[in-house]
């Protein structure tokens, strides 16, 4: 294995496990923002993508994003891993095969972000067949593009980690998915509130503790440039958080912790594409304009009457055009020779490959992502009865994340009845998280006398309907 660096490969496979890592903990961060009776949905929504991309990719999606072939696609020389081994890359120091994995675990969040804007609503059966048809339609020929010596690397196009061929793409994807799929039915909903926020910061943690592997990792060596990219990622995301919290506040509102964990996201997204090629100056302003541009396209996109469930476009699409078009502005050959100055630097002329980026990957995802969906729509179908949405965990994959006879949702439930009191409620919940926690709510009150055996059972076909 000559020219294999034992230092850059090691670096390179941490990395990719880092990646690996950041599909859970976006199952999590998604999961724990829609409601209780859909989070199971949400969170296989993300995780079979490790199994559905993990086979395309194998099977032909790398060779299309990474072989020899024209501007536009690769060609099959890599289909089946054929000549992809363990000798170091081309002009590189880590193995072939190590490079496949660590694309790999791009390609494989990449669709698993889309999933943001459809759940509680699409068919997860044609939610797996598109994840495989977007890999190849629309992801592949983008990696392509980009980084496969294709006409945007060709144009002298930035982008350090997939703020174009990530997010971009993703969040543009996110938009016209939501739109043709339509709004979420509101029938029976509890709420459309976080049911679960601990989630949604356990999710975001390890977004961030992965990236350092997804965009330092892509230096694809363990040097400067990785250092830099590392400072550089955490420094975008603390900005974009604090920005956000400050945006909330000015706005008459509280700093909340759906908020935090928002920015912080938003953050990782502007810098992806920029990392590895600027300053720490450069990450302060991309966090906190990246930030701002995705925030108030949040609270547009709320009043739009579209119904993007999980805000893909504002984060994801936004915040990476934000961060693409920015590499031209901070970009500089002082912290990345092999990189470009941008505006800043005495080189306007950068702007230009930055801006064609960002308009060529969101008319492919755009493209792609209708077509595919309609040829769903016209055949198998693509969003599930507007009955089975009022528990989609059950109608999908007949299981539940939670025993809601055990949950504060039955209380209210018996409550609204005029079967017991605020108080008596109060008490029940206080003596089932303390002296009995593992007493279901409607036991303790059918041992109290509270109520019937007859009214219980109402109340639980009441929950369920719900």
């Amino acid at each position: 294995m000559e020219n294999v660096s034992a230092a850059d490969t090691g670096w390179v496979l941490v990395s990719t496990a880092l990646v690996m890592l950041m599909t859970p903990g976006l199952a999590f961060f998604y999961s724990g923002l829609v409601d209780r009776k859909s989070v199971l949905n949400t969170l296989l929504m993300s995780f079979a993508a490790l199994g559905i991309v993990t086979l395309s990719w194998t099977v032909v999606g790398y060779s299309l994003a990474f072989a020899d072939g024209s501007v536009w696609i690769g060609g099959l020389d890599y289909i089946f891993l054929g000549r992809v081994g363990v000798e170091a890359l081309d002009g590189g120091s880590i193995p072939h095969l190590l490079f496949f994995a660590f694309q790999l675990m791009f390609a494989v969040i990449t669709p698993a972000l889309i999933s943001g804007a459809v759940v509680g609503r699409m068919k997860f059966s044609a939610f797996m067949v598109f994840t495989a048809a977007w890999n190849l339609v629309v992801y592949a020929p983008l990696c392509h593009w980009v980084w496969g010596g294709g006409f945007l690397a060709q144009d002298g196009a930035l982008d350090f980690a997939g703020g174009t061929v990530v997010h971009v793409s993703a969040g543009v994807s996110a938009l016209v998915a939501a739109w043709m799929l339509g709004p979420r039915s509101r029938r029976g909903v509890a709420s459309s509130s976080p049911h679960n926020i601990p989630f949604v910061l356990l999710g975001a943690s390890l977004l961030w503790f992965g990236w350092f592997g997804f965009n330092a990792g892509s230096s694809l060596a363990a040097d400067a440039i990785a250092v830099n990219a590392l400072v550089t990622t955490h420094l975008a995301a603390a900005t974009a958080m604090v920005t956000w919290l400050l945006l909330e506040r000015v706005r008459g509102g509280r700093p909340s912790v759906v908020g935090a964990a928002l920015g912080s996201v938003v953050g990782l997204v502007a810098i992806t594409p920029a990392a590895g090629f600027v300053t720490a100056g450069g990450a302060l302003a991309i966090g906190a304009l990246g930030s701002v541009a995705a925030f108030v396209t949040l609270k547009f996109l709320e009043h739009a009457g579209l119904d993007d469930a999980l805000d893909v476009f504002a984060c994801h699409g936004v915040g990476g055009i934000a961060g693409s078009v920015l590499t031209g502005v901070f970009a500089t050959t002082t912290v990345n020779p092999s990189g470009a100055d941008g505006l800043l630097y005495g080189a306007p002329e950068q702007m230009i490959p930055q801006v064609t980026s960002v308009i060529a990957a969101a008319l492919l995802a755009a493209c792609g992502t209708f077509a595919i969906l309609k040829v769903l729509e016209l055949t198998i179908g693509i969003r599930v009865a507007p009955t089975n949405e009022r528990a989609l965990d059950q109608s999908e994959h007949e299981e539940s994340a939670y025993d809601y006879d055990a949950e504060p949702l039955l209380g209210e439930v018996l409550l609204k009845a005029g079967h017991i009191s605020s108080q008596e409620l109060r008490e029940g919940l206080i003596e089932q998280q303390t002296r009995s926690p593992g007493t279901r709510l409607g036991e303790q009150f059918l041992r109290k006398g509270l109520i019937t055996t007859e009214e219980l059972n109402e109340a639980l076909a009441t929950l369920k309907a719900a």
